[in-house]
């Protein structure tokens, strides 16, 4: 027997009543009232939190990109100013050469003599200021 308020039913006759409230559909339960809730209270937060973490790695592969293509330009720029060096370094090697030859007194001698016509002197003039 059970009790409904203070009425004990028999349990051992089957009733209409009986069927009818076991044959009760209620509306809103299981798995049709999970699919007609939409997207739960934790898929806004976790999609938030998954753009962020996308876009914060975007961010740090741009720095990345940023800072590699920056180094790149500087490497460059090392290297010619690098090549530019030796190439002065080698300029002023030759200068150097040039200026050992032409400065030899030897070659003075000779284009004084042969060009302006010059002769060595033979005794040496003293001037006396005073």
């Amino acid at each position: 027997m059970t009790y409904d308020g203070s009425l004990a039913r028999q349990l051992d006759q089957y009733s209409v009543e009986n069927a009818r409230e076991s044959m009760v559909a209620y509306e809103g339960g299981g798995l049709d009232a999970r699919a007609r809730a939409g997207v739960s209270a934790t898929f806004i937060p976790r999609a938030v939190l998954l753009l962020v973490i996308v876009f914060a790695l975007c961010c740090i592969g741009a720095a990345r990109v940023a800072l590699t293509s920056g180094t790149v330009a500087i490497l460059q720029r090392n290297e010619q100013l690098t090549s530019q060096i030796s190439d002065i370094r080698t300029l002023n090697s030759d200068l150097q050469i040039e200026r050992s030859l032409f400065s030899g007194s030897d070659r003075i001698g000779r284009i004084a003599t042969q060009n302006l016509g010059m002769v060595h002197a033979n005794e040496v003039e003293l001037l006396q200021l005073g």
